[in-house]
């Protein structure tokens, strides 16, 4: 059996990268295990918002990003038929005074390097690729038995500490949960990126590249943002629909997408349908966070292995983070008792990341709702002033995460 560090990650994710960084910031080894023989990421664009930017600034991280993130002015609600505003709330400058660090926008593979770069620059962290953690089971003398595939063979490690950052579909999620299944939500994400003179031509004038626009519908919800420095404009669309397989990123026949869009607005149809929006739809899937995230005998969830939350408060990388943070910090807190760490934790992170779920539902409600209620909703936003309206973020986005375990 291979000795082991005093904690192994399975999964080099958002979350995987971001337990690591911190773990070695409170002098912890790990060794993440990453399927994948290179580690690249898929998907698009990200929103990472002050709670979790502060976080990646004491690791160093924001650093190693640089200006491939783009520092919006402002998040702009409009209805998707009409294009009209219905409310503004400031961001850049006045956000960062606000809340007490920025509201970025970047391209998730540009944060997945950056997290890369900072991690292989730790000598605490071991970072293992091409190994496939296939099979796990808690020790009779404490820990975890992890069994990976590697190079066509396969090696048995016995560690402490096992954390699960293996994401929505986490295989691990089965050793302290009875339901491990992900649930559909019924809802599909259309993402694209257009270079942003061509978004912007194609939009004619329905959205700026300095800010996050979202439109609203009852058919759907688009949002449109800058990443890659400026670059591009990051598209995503979300709508009522099916996906045959479970797997991120899919092809698909984009000409219903394409219908719906161009039904509520022409503009937003030309965007659609500009040359070179490359359209690829994801299943969007969700974990329910009441559910068990730790064993005392050695295994954490974090991430979306713990508590998958749809896109609708764009909190998935925020929630990531601030658990690999918290989780850190607790186990360095509590060296020598890591149950008790575990269960500090769980307890600590599930009120947070349950107030953030039911956030996400009351916004995809009210984004896609119709009739008396969007009328509604539409008069609200229009008599609120823009702190008001910041002012609703505050427990979100003022939230420091280090901050509120130290008080446990």
């Amino acid at each position: 059996m291979t000795d082991a560090p005093r904690a192994i990650i399975v999964g080099a994710g958002i979350a995987g990268l971001t337990a690591a960084l911190a773990m070695a910031r409170r002098g912890l080894p790990v060794r993440i295990y990453e399927r994948a023989p290179e580690l690249t990421e898929v998907g698009a664009g990200l929103q990472l918002s002050p709670n979790a930017t502060r976080l990646l600034a004491r690791l160093g991280v924001l650093d190693a990003l640089g200006d491939r993130a783009v520092r919006p002015q402002a998040v702009e609600l409009k209805k998707a038929d009409g294009l009209s505003p219905l409310a503004r709330i400031p961001l850049g400058a006045e956000a960062e005074t606000r809340w007490g660090a920025p509201y970025l926008v970047a391209h998730r593979a540009d944060l997945q390097s950056a997290l890369l770069q900072r991690a292989q620059s730790e000598s605490q962290i071991e970072i293992v690729t091409g190994a496939f953690a296939e099979k796990a089971e808690f020790h009779k003398d404490g820990g975890v038995r992890l069994r990976v595939a590697r190079n066509g063979a396969a090696e048995e490690i016995h560690t402490p500490l096992l954390i699960a950052g293996d994401g929505v579909w986490s295989h691990l999620r089965r050793m302290v949960r009875t339901a491990v299944r992900s649930r559909f939500t019924g809802f599909v994400a259309w993402r694209a990126t257009l270079p942003v003179e061509q978004a912007l031509a194609a939009g004619n004038g329905a959205l700026e590249a300095d800010r996050v626009t979202a439109f609203m519908h009852p058919a759907f919800h688009l949002v449109a943002y800058p990443i890659s420095g400026g670059a591009a404009i990051n598209l995503v669309a979300i709508l009522p629909g099916e996906v045959p397989l479970n797997a991120w990123a899919q092809d698909a026949d984009d000409a219903p997408l394409k219908k719906v869009l161009a039904r509520a607005s022409p503009a937003l149809g030309r965007l659609a349908a500009a040359d070179g929006a490359s359209w690829t739809v994801w299943p969007v899937h969700a974990v329910n966070p009441a559910d068990a995230w730790t064993s005392p005998q050695g295994l954490a969830l974090i991430g979306d292995a713990a508590h998958a939350v749809p896109p609708f408060a764009a909190q998935g990388a925020g929630m990531a983070i601030e658990d690999a943070v918290v989780l850190a910090n607790f186990l360095a807190l509590r060296r020598g008792d890591p149950a008790t760490a575990l269960a500090a934790y769980e307890a600590t992170r599930k009120p947070r990341v349950t107030r953030v779920a039911r956030r996400g539902a009351f916004n995809r409600f009210t984004w896609h709702a119709g009739g008396p209620v969007a009328f509604a909703r539409d008069m609200i936003l229009k008599a609120r002033s823009e702190d008001a309206l910041m002012a609703d973020f505050d427990w979100l986005y003022g939230f420091d995460a280090e901050a509120a375990d130290q008080e446990r």
